[in-house]
């Protein structure tokens, strides 16, 4: 019996679980990154959120932002965990947690950052290339027929026209809106401040709390010790994360670590051909 004990905690900790799931436990999950895809996290909280000994959760963000849809998508998935399941969920930024990395923590009962933290930069950008004129000068151009006008409407073959301009500007105002409808909602801050905040500007985590956009400035520590005295588990609760990924054989050839770096470097690089609204920093 103690052996097949100690083999079941070996393979529970080769999981990434750290216990046998008796009792209450903090989730902790990762927003690492750029946001280009939700599908993983999304999977995560639903296995979560099917674990009764799930008390609780901390959202540990490291991101400069990402696409709209998958950041609004999370913080969407997020509240629905913290006002439907009623537990505590807390945000904890580390190095960076801005635009749509901090839209998702705008999802948490508390955001905790170190005081260097950067966060803020709340606004939406819209990125085209226009290689209109390199194409002119080595004599290369393309032939497009559409449907429409603005079926192209952002082609790196052709310059962005008024009309273009006029109709991306109005796609970037509403999306831009809603940035700032959940940011006065989520902060309790009235519009007219998060209109004066919402420049696009970045902002160190210290700056933020003087502003009211972060709560506590504490690290991923502290988070968890909020959030196990929320759920009732005490200053020092037990943590669960997600079960590592089965290992692939580019992880056996180069290591884990050094296939999950150039697998972060080459999603992006997927959609590099598509106009994409971001909530981003674009640096």
């Amino acid at each position: 019996m103690v052996l097949v004990g100690l083999a079941l905690s070996v393979w529970l900790t080769m999981q990434g679980r750290s216990d046998l799931g008796f009792g209450g436990r903090i989730a902790i999950l990762e927003v690492e990154g750029v946001i280009s895809d939700d599908a993983e996290l999304l999977e995560q909280i639903r296995a979560f959120r099917d674990d009764p000994s799930v008390k609780g959760y901390v959202v540990e963000i490291n991101s400069p932002g990402g696409v709209v849809g998958s950041s609004q998508s999370l913080y969407e998935e997020l509240r629905r965990v913290r006002d439907e399941d009623d537990v505590p969920v807390i945000a904890s930024i580390g190095d960076m947690g801005a635009s749509g990395g901090y839209y998702v923590a705008l999802a948490a009962d508390s955001i905790y950052a170190l005081p260097g933290s950067i966060t803020g930069s709340i606004g939406v950008i819209m990125e085209f290339p226009d290689a209109s004129q390199l194409m002119g000068k080595v004599g290369v151009k393309m032939d497009v027929v559409k449907s429409a006008e603005h079926k192209d409407i952002g082609s790196p073959f052709r310059p962005i026209t008024p009309g273009d301009r006029e109709i991306l500007t109005a796609l970037i105002s509403d999306v831009y809106g809603q940035f700032r409808d959940v940011v006065a909602r989520e902060r309790k801050l009235a519009p007219d401040v998060v209109l004066r905040l919402a420049d696009g500007r970045i902002l160190s985590a210290r700056q933020a709390k003087q502003q009211g956009l972060v709560d506590r400035l504490g690290n991923l520590n502290d988070a968890v010790a909020a959030a196990g005295r929320m759920a009732g588990l005490g200053d020092d609760p037990r943590t669960t994360r997600p079960p590592m990924p089965e290992a692939t054989l580019l992880d056996v050839l180069l290591g884990r670590a050094t296939s999950g770096l150039l697998s972060k470097l080459v999603r992006p690089l997927e959609n590099a051909n598509t106009p994409r609204v971001k909530f981003a920093i674009p640096w």
